[in-house]
């Protein structure tokens, strides 16, 4: 029995067939349809009972490789992939509910998430509760008889909660509900939801899968049954991943661990540094002792990911002095790039989010998500030290 390649190797040697040409690296299969040899064959193809691909709304080579690729990482059975992190949970959350469901929720969620449940969701007369990250305990209390699943992002955007999946895991299964991680954060370096008992896993290939903020994605990976029916939702609906994405991210996959052990040593340094600034209330890192969560983390992460949240002395002036006066880092609201980025979420990635909820998750108006890049630490830390100084 052949022994399972470790993960550096699967993220570089899962690659299509190669081609004629012998190529060593893939090729981009940037096409929109494929031929039929016959009409027997185009017929078997399209009733399935001969496995190719047909279009690449529904499947391509490029895309068959990344998707096989995180497949590989997660410890997953079949993945569809996406063109972005949204459509990727909203073709999951669509396939998943009906009307009447009701789905259990972390209540640090990304805001369009927090959009979907509270905005369009309704409308469809589907219901989502809220249960308070700090108060884990509370899930099963939140548990109706028509609750189809419970959702949760760890670590959270942005203020970098971890939940327990193994509890969360364990309430799912004796309620026989299905166990949905947004996995984004940690990526499939740091983190495996389903070796800790999720059905299925999601990313924004957006952020550190591709890694220096250059193309959008999405996948979502599971169960051979649980994928099957979300490749029959996109399959009529068309969010899929193009082609020239996919290529750009399975390139990127190849070098995710030696990029996200950089990031995180980067943003461990930087959360140290933080901890110790008289302008800084409060500093969450999963790998801080002095985070909340620091053993829980420590038990299911490999190591603390990428993101350090902070709050800055003086409220919204203080946060605007601090943004204002930023050099070298970047502001934005994209994340996990080989630039740092420094995000202000009550305006940006949460602007749309209730107060009392942005209050409740512990987002003020001086929280700063800094998404740590690839830079030396002591330039990063530079700048973020003569920005706090002119608070």
């Amino acid at each position: 029995m052949s022994k399972k390649k470790h993960f550096e190797t699967e993220a570089i040697r899962i690659q299509s067939e190669t081609t004629q040409f012998s190529e060593h690296s893939a090729p981009l299969y940037l096409t929109s349809g494929f031929v039929f040899e016959d009409a027997e064959e185009m017929r078997a193809s399209f009733a399935e009972e001969k496995q190719r691909d047909l279009y690449s709304r529904y499947s391509n080579p490029s895309v068959n490789e990344f998707v096989d690729k995180v497949c590989a990482m997660e410890g997953a059975e079949a993945g569809f992939a996406f063109a972005s992190g949204m459509a990727a949970v909203f073709s999951t959350f669509a396939t998943l509910l009906d009307a009447g469901d009701h789905v259990v929720s972390c209540s640090s969620v990304f805001g369009a998430t927090h959009g979907l449940f509270t905005k369009y969701f309704p409308k469809w007369n589907i219901e989502c509760s809220y249960f308070n990250i700090n108060a884990i305990e509370t899930v099963e209390s939140l548990i109706q008889p028509n609750t189809k699943f419970i959702y949760a992002e760890t670590p959270t955007n942005p203020g970098v909660d971890v939940l327990d999946l193994e509890y969360l895991s364990a309430i799912c299964k004796k309620h026989d509900l299905l166990l949905v991680i947004d996995n984004c954060f940690a990526t499939p370096y740091l983190q495996n939801p389903i070796k800790h008992g999720a059905d299925l896993v999601i990313h924004s290939a957006t952020k550190l899968m591709d890694g220096q903020g250059r193309v959008l994605g999405g996948i979502t990976v599971g169960s051979k049954e649980l994928i099957r029916e979300i490749y029959l939702f996109s399959r009529l609906t068309g969010p899929a991943m193009s082609p020239f994405n996919a290529w750009v991210l399975s390139k990127s996959l190849e070098t995710l661990a030696v990029r996200v052990e950089k990031h995180c040593d980067n943003a461990l340094k930087l959360a140290s540094y933080l901890e110790a600034h008289p302008k800084v209330k409060w500093v969450k890192y999963p790998f801080l002792k002095s985070h909340p969560k620091y053993e829980v983390a420590k038990k299911q992460m490999r190591l603390g990911g990428s993101i350090v949240a902070f709050e800055v002395e003086g409220g919204i002036e203080g946060g605007r002095n601090f943004f204002d006066n930023i050099k070298m880092c970047s502001l934005s609201a994209n994340l996990g790039d080989t630039r740092t980025i420094v995000t202000h979420p009550a305006s940006t990635t949460h602007a749309k989010v209730e107060p009392e909820v942005k209050a409740a998750v512990g987002i003020t108006d001086g929280t700063v998500r800094c998404s740590l890049g690839l830079e030396h630490i002591d330039d990063i830390i530079a700048d973020i030290e003569q920005a706090l100084n002119t608070i």
